[in-house]
C-alpha cells in the first residue's frame, strides 16, 4: 500500500520475513523511518486516518494500528477475512479482501459497521484488491487485470472502469499485477 501524507510517502510493503511500515521522502524515495512486521506476517494495505497507520496483512486475519509520527504499535485488531486494500472515508476504514465485498469498519472500535457488494451491472466484481477513496468514489485495482473500478461507496454499484490495457507489458520480466 502506498500513501501520501504531508508531502511524505508511506509505504506498507508485503511479503513473508520481509513486510514493513515505512515513511520515505516523495521526492528521492530516502526512508525516513522503518519498521518491520513479525516475519510470519504478510503485510498488505494501508491507510492514515487522523494520527494513526492502519496496515491489513493478508492471510494473518491481523491488523496493526500505529502512530503515525513514532511509528509505535498502539494496537491489533482481528478481522474473519482476507486483507488485501485499505482505504477510508474519514468516518470509516474501507476494507477489501479480494471477494466482490468492501467492509466498512469503525476506525475506533475497528468493528464492521457494514459491507456493501460491488456490482457491475447485475455481476459482482471479484478480486477487488489497492484502494483509493477520490472526490467520494472508491477506486478498487482488480487484481490480475488491468483494470480499475470506480465505485459508489453507498451502492457498491460501479459506475466506470479505468482501462490500463497495455500498462502491464510495460513493467519489468516476473511483474504480473498492476499494484506491485
Amino acid at each position: 500500500g502506498l500513501v501520501i501524507d504531508e508531502g511524505l510517502l508511506y509505504e506498507g510493503t508485503g511479503l513473508y520475513s520481509h513486510s514493513s511500515l515505512c515513511r520515505l521522502r516523495l521526492e528521492s524515495g530516502q526512508v525516513l523511518q522503518c519498521c518491520t512486521l513479525p516475519k510470519s506476517f504478510w503485510g498488505e494495505g494501508i491507510t492514515i486516518l487522523g494520527n494513526n497507520v492502519y496496515q491489513l496483512t493478508s492471510q494473518n486475519h491481523t491488523g496493526f494500528v500505529y502512530d503515525k509520527e513514532s511509528f509505535n504499535l498502539i494496537r491489533k485488531f482481528t478481522y474473519p477475512t482476507e486483507g488485501w486494500g485499505l482505504t477510508h472515508d474519514g468516518r470509516h476504514l474501507i476494507m477489501s479482501d479480494g471477494t466482490a465485498y468492501l467492509y466498512f469498519l469503525d476506525p475506533n472500535t475497528l468493528a464492521e459497521d457494514r459491507k456493501i457488494e460491488v456490482r457491475d451491472g447485475n455481476q459482482p466484481v471479484q478480486y477487488l484488491n489497492e484502494l483509493e477513496l477520490i472526490k467520494g468514489k472508491i477506486y478498487a485495482n482488480v487484481w490480475q487485470t488491468e483494470r480499475i473500478a470506480v465505485i459508489d461507496p453507498e451502492t457498491g454499484r460501479v459506475s466506470a472502469w479505468i482501462d490500463l490495457a497495455g500498462l502491464l507489458a510495460q513493467q519489468p520480466p516476473g511483474v504480473d499485477v498492476l499494484n506491485v
